[in-house]
């Protein structure tokens, strides 16, 4: 499971299954203990395993497992309409820059903050669906995110859905920004420090810079759940390392159309993979959440906001 809403809802469902066997104070505790270590990085994992643990503590053991599907489902329901909100927010957002120009609005994003990485039309690309469906003409440039490459995901989402966009390689962004032919750049994040530092994969802090060089606006998009207002900064966002096999291997389809891993580097080769990055605040022009678009320093402001 990867994207940060879609683990976090998955780790609420996570906890209902647990709870189908033993529902007693130790089951429900080694439920959320297990669940909790299983990604570091996404917020909206603890976030939820939190909510889950408010609402099931205080119950007898033999009420639990009802109330874990319901909140699970309250859960998934909710992700779905900040889904939508998000959407809304960010389309006003490109329908200004849209305005500005004669062609299309070129929009670049990395990984894959849609559908298949939270439970509706995900954060990053719900403005860019929004605008779609707004008649506004969008071309989406989709960066292949090594060395998972979830951009992958983004390019067959955009697809499906008959939006416009070329997928390229992690290094052409930096050119594509330095020749004008980005407008926008929108991404996700999995976890959203107080103060607006933002982690999201690995790369998105080098597009932020190329952003920032070349005066493109260069925004978050991502629930509230996904703040991490207990984080003072960035500093305090523990960054998840992964296998070197990620690197040192690629998978895809051989000529018959099988899945197949091919080496790209020996098995000796030492590799340093960390997952994620920190976009720092001062580069983010703003965050769109379900409850409006704020400045990196100005989150706390959305706590009380209604949506």
């Amino acid at each position: 499971v990867r994207g940060a809403p879609l683990i976090g809802a998955t780790a609420a469902c996570g906890v209902a299954i647990a709870l189908q066997g033993e529902a007693d104070d130790a089951a429900l505790a080694q439920a959320l203990t297990v669940l909790a270590a299983t990604r570091p990085t996404a917020v909206n994992l603890h976030w939820a395993l939190d909510r889950m643990a408010r609402v099931l503590r205080p119950l007898p053991p033999e009420a639990r497992l009802a109330a874990a599907q319901r909140e699970a489902d309250a859960i998934i329901a909710e992700d779905a309409a900040d889904n939508a909100r998000i959407g809304e927010h960010g389309l006003a957002l490109i329908r200004d820059l849209a305005a500005r120009r004669d062609g299309p609005l070129r929009v670049m994003t990395h990984c894959n903050a849609g559908r298949l990485a939270t439970l509706a039309h995900g954060t990053a690309l719900a403005p860019i669906y929004a605008a779609q469906r707004a008649g506004i003409a969008v071309e989406v440039w989709v960066s292949e995110t090594r060395p998972r490459n979830q951009g992958l995901l983004t390019a067959w989402e955009l697809r499906e859905a008959g939006v416009r966009h070329s997928l390229i390689a992690d290094n052409a962004a930096g050119l594509l920004m330095m020749r004008g032919e980005v407008d926008l750049v929108i991404t996700g994040a999995d976890r959203v420090a107080a103060n607006g530092d933002s982690a999201n994969k690995i790369g998105t802090y080098l597009k932020a810079l190329a952003a920032r060089d070349n005066g493109v606006p260069f925004y978050i998009a991502a629930p509230l759940s996904t703040i991490d207002f207990a984080s003072p900064d960035g500093a305090a966002i523990l960054i998840e390392n992964r296998d070197g096999d990620e690197v040192r291997q690629l998978t895809g389809l051989d000529a018959a159309g099988q899945p197949a891993t091919v080496a790209l580097a020996t098995a000796a080769t030492p590799v340093h993979n960390p997952a994620f990055d920190v976009t720092p605040a001062r580069l983010i022009a703003g965050i769109i959440t379900e409850r409006g678009i704020a400045a990196p320093g100005a989150l706390a402001t959305l706590r009380g906001r209604g949506a």
